[in-house]
């Protein structure tokens, strides 16, 4: 099927739910991607994080066609040894606890708030606050929650409870503690919000509040966890725990898969009939995001990713330097973003045009996410690319 016809069924068949840049993507590996007329592509953002281990990693695809000649889906309402192990390995990785599965980001968000609302039922809170710039997802509490007006136009009326307040202000969050508040949601790396990072203090007089104040802190980990930040998981910088954590994006290395995390204390909070995900930790997806743990561990990506997160912050940090368009770079690991004087919807839409995948966000901001295992020649491409498209612009 060429270009033209997909696209051309697309509009018939599928609903308008994305902006679509008309591009027909149809193979991928490592950081490169391939369009349907064979041109190449570099891609500094691949799907969100999704692909956070590369395109068709063969580890994944090891893992994912090995299951899939045992068994497809186990229901729930049976054991299946691929959940306990990928349970126990995140358990490992972060906080003792308990894991609940699902499918993806905004699943994983709703799992938190309603174990944060059953948490606090018996004294009837239910508060959540939540950051201004926050993005939790797109189902009606997702939306809810998230802390930019344009998500929620057109959804009204949206569900209650929950309170925004301005991100890296802890006293604006003490001024928003309620009788009704039962818990503080945030990702510590805004991105949709624009690459905004939590400020160490703030993080940690925010977990000291909490504890205080006898609430929950969960921490929004769909787009920063799984090494994407230089460590397993974004929190680990802050020397703090959460109460809950929520993952999705890289987790299965791109295959589907969400899971709600929640120390021990509070993990039983949501028991038998309280909640469900009918094909949350499939055996496919839990033995995807298990060979995503172990590629992590054995090819030593969250190394890399220190290192070439450095030199990426360093090269676009040269640029900021040579082209008065660029305000500030910002970010964590390979989670960076480029703040711009001006809306970088033509840089994004140049990039693309001379082969360079990347993401503009929050209008002004370009969003530069490559897989954990990019290489130095990879990033001076990309900057080369975006250098050319600043000349080009005359900025």
């Amino acid at each position: 099927m060429n270009k033209k016809t997909l696209i051309d069924e697309y509009k018939k068949y599928v609903m308008p739910t994305y902006t679509r840049t008309p591009l027909v993507l149809i193979k991928g590996k490592g950081s490169r991607v391939w369009d349907v007329s064979g041109r190449e592509y570099l891609d500094f953002f691949p799907g969100w994080a999704v692909s956070g281990l590369g395109h068709a990693h063969p580890a994944i695809a090891a893992a994912l066609n090995k299951q899939a000649k045992k068994i497809l889906h186990v229901p729930n309402n049976y054991y299946n040894e691929w959940q306990a192990k990928l349970a126990k390995e995140i358990i490992n990785n972060s906080f003792d606890g308990k894991v609940f599965f699902c499918n993806s980001g905004a699943e994983a968000v709703e799992g938190a708030i309603k174990l944060a609302r059953m948490h606090g039922s018996a004294k009837s809170k239910y508060e959540i606050i939540t950051m201004s710039d926050s993005f939790h997802g797109r189902t009606l509490s997702t939306v809810a929650a998230t802390g930019q007006t344009k998500y929620k136009q057109g959804f009204a009326p949206l569900p209650k409870g929950f309170v925004h307040a301005p991100f890296n202000d802890i006293e604006a969050i003490k001024k928003k503690i309620s009788s009704k508040t039962v818990a503080v949601m945030l990702e510590l790396i805004q991105g949709e919000g624009g690459i905004n990072v939590a400020d160490p203090g703030y993080v940690k007089a925010l977990r000291r509040l909490c504890t205080k104040k006898g609430l929950l802190l969960i921490v929004d980990e769909v787009q920063t966890g799984m090494g994407r930040t230089g460590k397993m998981f974004c929190y680990q910088h802050y020397n703090v725990e959460p109460d809950i954590m929520t993952l999705a994006k890289s987790l299965g290395g791109g295959f589907p898969i969400g899971a709600t995390v929640a120390k021990r204390k509070f993990a039983d909070t949501l028991g038998a009939g309280t909640h469900a995900s009918t094909f949350g930790g499939s055996p496919l997806a839990c033995s995807c995001a298990l060979a995503a743990f172990d590629t992590i561990r054995t090819k030593k990506l969250i190394y890399n990713t220190k290192k070439m997160g450095a030199y990426l912050y360093k090269k676009l940090t040269l640029l900021k330097a040579k082209y008065n368009i660029m305000k500030e770079v910002r970010g964590k690991g390979l989670m960076l973003g480029v703040e711009l004087y001006k809306p970088g919807k033509t840089i994004y839409e140049e990039c693309l045009h001379r082969g360079l995948l990347i993401n503009c966000t929050h209008q002004t901001v370009l969003r530069i996410m490559p897989q954990l295992a990019v290489s130095k020649k990879e990033i001076d491409k990309a900057i080369s690319i975006l250098e050319a498209v600043f000349q080009k612009e005359g900025v």
